[in-house]
């Protein structure tokens, strides 16, 4: 089992290193989190740089490149904000992976490379007032009339609501109960009887739209359905790999504040000397890291399966709880070393300690 990365993966987290020290993402960061407003403008420049769509398939415009290269991508940008990486993420270990895993051709050719020009967006829609983690348990329904499904229901807490050009609704097909009867339809907005609820005003991933979403008797025609009822696993599958994108914001928002703390430390001065020069601190420092470099082992592992298509539930799964628990730890002791001013806007760690608890 080889974790060396290769001179391309070296180059590309370099590059958008670079990037965000020169353009200011610390900045950037601060001011999304301030006005609550989606980097838009950053759509334009990954496009550019073919960060989006990087493992979509290449005859739809995608990259075709590996899932742990997206992986590499959206853990550097979300060093200075998940909002900054969000765009990689949803091109490359969202709900559009469904599409080009499963989907028909026409499908492929509507969606993929507006994707991958940044002009189109897909949204996942899986959560409902009564049905989160127990997907089988959701309400929303399809109902075959003749060329077309009517669908009713609810989701919520749907990250792109509103904003996204496309959903991906999980959806019951007719009365079947249990996961034989679930699959998922391509919706898009605009579509008569679909409509959306207020913004969401969250603790933390401020600027990240996120609402509910209504479905009243929306008639969508049969040739949206992308994954047919019966056919659970090909969905749990793709969401094994959004599942290493969920991870990978947490590796980058700790690899911030890890690299916060640490500037800090050697900078602020107590009892006349670095605070780093105190055992307290070091301490602190290595358990963080220590924590960071485990976690990064088990989500890098489940990648790696999870970009050859193989079904990888638990490696994923246990990748992503690590990640989500060690987030929180150590993005709360970045807050301790900064001491007082750790609870100060002034500072980005408090920011990464709210984003961190939204994972």
């Amino acid at each position: 089992m080889d974790f060396t990365l290769s001179e391309e993966q070296k180059m590309l987290v370099e590059t958008l290193r670079t990037m965000g020290e020169r353009e200011n993402f610390r900045e950037l960061a601060k001011k999304i989190d301030e006005t609550c407003e989606f980097p838009f403008e950053l759509m334009d420049r990954y496009a550019e740089m073919g960060l989006l769509g990087m493992t979509l398939s290449p005859e739809y415009g995608g990259g075709g490149q590996p899932a742990v290269n997206a992986i590499l991508a959206v853990e550097e940008l979300a060093k200075f904000s998940p909002m900054i990486a969000a765009p990689v993420f949803e091109s490359n270990v969202g709900p559009v992976r469904v599409i080009d895993l499963f989907g028909t051709e026409e499908q492929k050719n509507a969606i993929i490379p507006g994707v991958c020009r940044g002009e189109l967006s897909v949204s996942v829609c899986m959560t409902e007032p009564e049905a989160g983690s127990d997907l089988t348990a959701l309400k929303t329904k399809a109902v075959l009339d003749g060329g077309h499904y009517v669908v009713n229901g609810r989701k919520v807490f749907i990250t792109g609501g509103g904003h996204a050009s496309h959903y991906m609704v999980y959806t019951r097909f007719g009365d079947t109960p249990g996961y034989k009867g679930i699959g998922g339809l391509l919706i898009e907005k605009g579509t008569p009887g679909f409509t959306f609820g207020k913004q969401e005003d969250f603790l933390g991933l401020r600027g990240m739209p996120s609402c509910e979403l209504i479905f009243e008797d929306v008639r969508v025609p049969k040739e949206n359905v992308v994954v047919k009822a019966g056919d659970f696993g090909k969905l749990m599958l793709t969401f094994d790999i959004e599942r290493c994108g969920n991870a990978a914001m947490c590796l980058g928002t700790a690899g911030g504040a890890l690299r916060e703390a640490l500037a800090y430390a050697q900078t602020r001065q107590a009892f006349g000397r670095p605070i780093c020069e105190f055992q307290a601190i070091q301490f602190l420092t290595v358990d963080m890291a220590m924590k960071l470099e485990a976690a990064r082992l088990l989500v890098y592992r489940a990648a790696c399966g999870a970009g050859q298509g193989l079904p990888s539930m638990y490696e994923a799964s246990m990748g992503k709880c690590f990640a989500n628990e060690m987030v929180i730890d150590v993005t709360s002791d970045a807050v301790q070393i900064f001491g007082g001013y750790g609870y100060s806007k002034e500072f980005p760690v408090e920011r990464m300690l709210r984003d961190a608890r939204a994972w």
